[in-house]
């Protein structure tokens, strides 16, 4: 069905209209990206640290959790690495040694990465790198005591339910090499693609 509109009018819809889309496309964009812009201005006010025990995979025992979910801030039971990538890293044994592995490792397809900031504290380390260049994410991270791990997520849903990847931190507690555990302090931003590692005041 044709509408039939005056010239001069139908220009002016027109251009309305034109300007009306371009506004939501930019809108839109702002929303579902996963920029670090935060157009509503969102603070994230309460830090969460928590601890959490993760397995070898190495470990012949089913159902232990040797994967961790930074965005659900959950331990993960991976049987077959390979069949999901909806966690952030996997610990496993390597020459012996304990190593954290990104889901890359596996051949998944995933923005998960890490970077170990050696000689750290938990507490010391504030804010995310911003260039992700030097983060790992298809090869072997050792696992260390003295160190502190700042991850990029998988691709998660914020409380919005928008998809874009959070930033967080871990530290290892504990690591009992003959028994393939690793017991780890940790905590993440809430908020979409926010590099600070501590709430702002």
């Amino acid at each position: 069905m044709r509408i039939k509109v005056l010239t001069v009018n139908r220009t002016i819809r027109i251009l309305r209209l034109s300007g009306f889309v371009g506004s939501f496309f930019i809108f839109s964009l702002n929303l579902t990206g996963c920029s670090r812009d935060n157009p509503f201005d969102l603070k994230w006010t309460e830090a969460k640290p928590d601890t959490a025990l993760i397995y070898s995979l190495s470990r012949p025992e089913l159902n232990l959790p040797s994967g961790f979910d930074l965005v659900e801030r959950t331990t993960v039971t991976i049987e077959e690495p390979g069949v999901t990538g909806s966690w952030d890293f996997v610990l496993d044994r390597q020459d012996g040694e304990l190593v954290f592995l990104p889901p890359a490792v596996f051949g998944i397809d995933s923005e998960a990465k890490m970077i170990r900031l050696p000689g750290l504290n938990f507490d010391e380390v504030l804010e995310a790198p911003s260039d992700t260049s030097y983060y790992t994410s298809d090869k072997a991270v050792p696992v260390e005591i003295g160190s502190v791990y700042v991850v990029q997520t998988h691709r998660g849903r914020n409380k919005f339910g928008m998809l874009c990847v959070f930033y967080g931190k871990l530290q290892p507690l504990e690591i009992i090499k003959t028994n393939g555990t690793v017991t780890f302090v940790f905590d993440r931003n809430e908020l979409c693609g926010e590099l600070h590692l501590v709430p702002k005041d």
